[in-house]
């Protein structure tokens, strides 16, 4: 059975692929953190700014096989003539939490069968299964990566125990630093920090271009 905090239609908010047309499917639980504020100082994960405890957010809920849930993801993407032919090139994003506790080969099997391709955004700590097609990591800490490559390295920045250049020579195609969000309601550097996490992080993709940067254009746009 998968666990779906909550799944919609929108755009891809943040790094390679930032504005395309996705569907979301946030996966319940992550390996790195509860999502309960009482175990944050002890988390292997400790500035997460997302709710992922339950499948009480939109269109969440629990669904028994890959059919099941591949159907209801595939309902939110629009149809091009409202005859059922989808619009575009369908496209969904596994997140969570952490989507690899959850995400298997049926379920990319069952959106590949229904004209998605599908990208996961992963802290990297667990295997991936076979046939993502577009497939991101975001390190968290000094957790070690069972992921060393892929598509796109999305590292939150500044972390201090996860400075870019850990990550700088393993094999991925694009490399994204993101501001950690400091703002209101983000669970990010303390909120007395001297840090300005947009402008450190402009610094070190100009001074390593390597880098680029990836914002959060999704809280920028006040979207889903």
């Amino acid at each position: 059975m998968y666990h779906v905090k909550e799944a919609f239609y929108t755009l891809q908010g943040e790094g390679g692929q930032a504005g395309r047309a996705s569907v979301f499917c946030r996966f319940s639980g992550c390996n790195l953190w509860s999502g309960r504020e009482a175990d944050r100082t002890a988390a292997a994960c400790r500035f997460c700014d997302t709710d992922f405890i339950g499948t009480d957010g939109q269109n969440g809920g629990r669904f028994a096989d890959a059919a099941l849930l591949a159907d209801h993801l595939t309902a939110l993407w629009p149809d091009r003539d409202g005859q059922g032919a989808k619009a575009g090139t369908p496209y969904v994003v596994f997140t969570g939490g952490e989507p690899l506790l959850q995400l298997d080969e049926p379920l990319i099997q069952a959106m590949h069968g229904r004209g998605f391709e599908v990208a996961v955004e992963t802290n990297g700590t667990l295997p991936a299964p076979a046939g993502i097609d577009w497939l991101c990591v975001s390190p968290k800490g000094r957790n070690a990566l069972a992921i060393t490559a892929g598509n796109e390295l999305k590292l939150v920045y500044p972390q201090t125990d996860a400075p870019p250049e850990h990550f700088a020579g393993l094999a991925f195609d694009h490399y994204f630093l993101q501001p950690m969000d400091t703002g209101p309601g983000a669970a990010g550097l303390p909120v007395d920090t001297a840090v300005n996490t947009t402008a450190a992080s402009v610094a070190y993709c100009l001074a390593h271009p390597q880098w680029r940067l990836s914002l959060q254009t999704h809280k920028i746009t006040g979207i889903d």
